[in-house]
């Protein structure tokens, strides 16, 4: 893949974004009529369609040129949730004033998105879903490629919405709406306004700086209503960690301060009175614990099964009550990574933007992966393992669990005609386009 083809791809990107921003329905019939003419006149001694293509180039040249000088002057403000959901519409609101000296009529408005063309090492490195069953040629254009992630960067958006007429200072609202097509953060660069020219053939656009960001949070699924077995376990930590979740919140007594205690346990006023540092010691806490184990080992990318698999993890993460418990989160994105949500310490929320931006990691991580539950299984009470695929490695880790006495339940999620021959029967199968009919059948 050339560096050529690369610009050639961002030259036919921008061409068509600027085509189809500023063409009108008319415009494209008026501009497929002339290429058409074009192809057929091009002896103009036996047609006489160059004409035609003569008369409707010169229909585009002047709508064009009327379009050119549309001019506004407005401030605009969205209202704009802190997060979306992928392939749900996210409807907000926007206030548009207009601080011009004339009135403004027949304009439109329409949402701005930030630059979607990956640069040149991104689309390199990158892997469409689809890319194994394409030809060489496919392979070696990279165009399925490039168009794979421009448009899962690029959020689809609603249609363009007509502002009323304002007279000048006049304020007026309306709604815009757009679908995130991936996790992660959305990008908004502005607004446009748009006028049409008085052909109805292109329109003239105003860009309006108003940079602003979303998080598309991952899909989430319904589940059934399920209980997570086990008894409690000591943690290190007690009510410091715990808060409120427990058997206990009682406080013990003070005693002098040891190496590695945190700042957080020091009783201040002992400490001024004896110009000793004093800290505060409560009792240990036991209470449930539940790690939710989410396998990104995988050399096929960022595909439909490890969108399933996140959408999966953090169906979980909403499904699992942490007013009662902990909930630890692990994953491996270059390395482990571990975070825990529950009174005292992380909102589910939190986890849900962790979720938005995982990516996926190398095929052979996952022993990571595996060696972090076990050096904290002593504190956990059961384990929820989503898993990309099956083999002997995840197995072992799988078995080991149990004999512990921990309470394990493995999803795994795989394509069609994929599943392994050896997979135990208590292993959950869920498939991509039919994850919630599969998590029914959750017990």
């Amino acid at each position: 893949m050339s560096l050529a083809t690369y610009r050639a791809l961002r030259c036919f990107t921008t061409a068509r974004r600027f085509l189809r921003e500023r063409l009108t329905h008319a415009g494209w019939l008026v501009l497929g009529a002339a290429a058409i003419a074009a192809a057929v006149g091009l002896d103009t001694s036996r047609s006489m369609t160059f004409q035609a293509f003569t008369f409707l180039v010169a229909l585009l040249g002047l709508a064009a040129a009327a379009a050119a000088f549309v001019r506004a002057k407005i401030v605009a403000l969205r209202v704009l949730p802190r997060y979306a959901t992928v392939g749900e519409v996210l409807e907000y609101r926007v206030s548009v004033t207009n601080c011009a000296s004339s009135a403004m009529t027949g304009m439109g408005l329409v949402e701005h998105v930030s630059d979607a063309r990956p640069s040149y090492e991104e689309w390199r490195a990158a892997r469409e879903p689809d890319e194994a069953r394409r030809n060489w040629l496919d392979r070696r254009a990279g165009y399925f490629r490039w168009q794979w992630l421009v448009e899962r960067r690029r959020p689809r958006l609603g249609s363009e919405v007509t502002l009323p007429a304002l007279a000048p200072g006049g304020a007026a609202e309306v709604k815009l709406c757009l679908t995130p097509c991936r996790r992660g953060r959305v990008e908004l660069a502005g607004l446009t306004l748009t006028r049409t020219d008085p052909l109805g053939l292109v329109k003239g656009l105003v860009r309006i700086a108003a940079p602003a960001t979303v998080t598309a949070l991952p899909k989430r699924y319904r589940l059934p209503r399920f209980a997570l077995p086990g008894t409690r376990r000591f943690q290190q930590g007690g009510v410091t960690l715990a808060t409120s979740v427990g058997d206990s919140q009682e406080f013990v007594g003070l005693r002098e301060y040891r190496p590695g205690d945190p700042l957080q346990k020091v009783h201040w006023k002992s400490f001024a009175r004896t110009g000793k540092p004093i800290v505060k010691e409560f009792q240990d806490e036991f209470f449930e614990r539940h790690a939710l184990l989410l396998d990104t080992s995988t050399d096929r990318g960022e595909d439909a099964v490890f969108e399933e698999a996140v959408s999966i993890a953090a169906s979980f993460v909403l499904a699992i009550d942490t007013q009662e418990c902990l909930l630890d989160l692990l994953f491996v994105s270059g390395e482990v990574h571990t975070y825990t949500a529950g009174r005292g310490q992380m909102r589910a929320e939190h986890l849900l933007e962790i979720l938005a931006g995982l990516a996926p990691s190398a095929p052979e991580r996952f022993d990571l992966l595996a060696n972090a539950v076990r050096a904290s299984s002593h504190r956990l009470t059961s384990c929820i393992a989503v898993l990309l695929t099956w083999d002997e490695v995840r197995r072992e880790f799988i078995e080991g669990l149990r004999r512990s006495g921990h309470e394990v339940r493995v999803l795994l999620v795989c394509p069609e005609g994929d599943t392994p021959v050896d997979l135990p029967v208590d292993v959950l199968v869920l498939r991509p386009g039919s994850i919630e009919q599969g998590l029914a059948r959750l017990q």
